[in-house]
């Protein structure tokens, strides 16, 4: 059993495995299921968020209305013009900002680690899957990997909005991302843990200011934000750059910052964005409609 980033490296090294194998064996000894169930769990969510990104690709509308459709245009854009930021991280954009319109229009997406930003570990997935090439099963490690990382923060911080601001949310998902993103790029244990550090060092202080109290705006886009960390941070890392604060140090930080933030800025939608001119008034817009 790891409980920290540290320990989760040390067992890949000694071992000689990936930090996947690490996280499957884990998963194995805590319910006590074979390797077969524990992979055909974790590819039921693969296949949750194949779709997730399908749909949002083909364009889907939120019930208030505050989002949808930015996926499609994003893909659009990449047809018809060279990206400044390049294809491959604005690809990833595209399908963070698809999956989470379809949690915004009530559809069906894996929490990774939460539904509000369930589009940062897709979106850098099914990118670099364009890239790298890899197997169904290279995808599903992929998964276990990102879990490894988010099972470290969510036993020594946060991973909800309400309790850590969005920095606990898409900050932790992103990071997440970038880990796995390494791994699945041939990096090492160690490089995948100067990922996640980079990128969560990158969204540390993040607040959490939904407009209307609804995890739309700016969720989704925070989510597009979140990919696109994770895919400069996985190479950053696979570089040879590293964190010079340690993962978990990192990690304790974000609790920090967050048992400091004041709850106006915690989902509450009392403060931030959410307490704009702009954003009372969708508020006030939207609750009208709906009483």
């Amino acid at each position: 059993m790891f409980r920290t980033v540290a320990e989760l490296v040390a067992q890949a090294e000694e071992n000689n495995i990936s930090l996947a194998e690490v996280m499957i064996r884990q998963e194995m000894d805590v319910y006590d299921l074979a390797r077969e169930a524990i992979i055909e769990r974790m590819d039921q969510n693969l296949t949750v968020m194949e779709q997730a990104v399908k749909d949002g690709l083909a364009g889907v509308q939120s019930h208030s209305g505050l989002t949808g459709g930015d996926a499609v245009l994003i893909q659009n854009y990449m047809k018809n013009h060279e990206p400044l930021s390049g294809s491959l991280v604005l690809d990833a954009v595209s399908k963070a900002v698809a999956t989470n319109e379809v949690n915004a229009a009530m559809g069906i997406v894996c929490a990774t680690p939460t539904a509000g930003s369930a589009g940062c570990v897709p979106g850098a997935l099914f990118a670099v899957k364009e890239r790298l090439n890899p197997s169904r099963e290279e995808m599903i490690n992929f998964l276990f990997t990102a879990g490894a990382f988010g099972f470290v923060v969510a036993n020594n911080a946060f991973i909800s909005g309400a309790a850590g601001g969005c920095q606990a949310e898409v900050g932790s998902a992103a990071a997440m991302a970038a880990a796995a993103v390494v791994e699945m790029a041939k990096g090492t244990p160690q490089q995948s843990a100067e990922a996640f550090a980079i990128t969560l060092k990158n969204m540390l202080g993040l607040v959490c200011d939904p407009v209307a109290g609804l995890v739309e705006v700016p969720c989704v886009k925070r989510n597009a934000a979140g990919a696109s960390n994770a895919i400069v941070s996985a190479d950053m890392a696979l570089a040879g750059v590293q964190s010079k604060i340690p993962c978990d140090e990192v990690i304790g930080a974000m609790y920090r910052i967050g048992k400091q933030m004041p709850s106006a800025l915690r989902e509450t939608a009392e403060g931030g964005l959410a307490a704009t001119p702009t954003g009372k008034a969708l508020a006030a817009k939207l609750f009208n409609q709906n009483s």
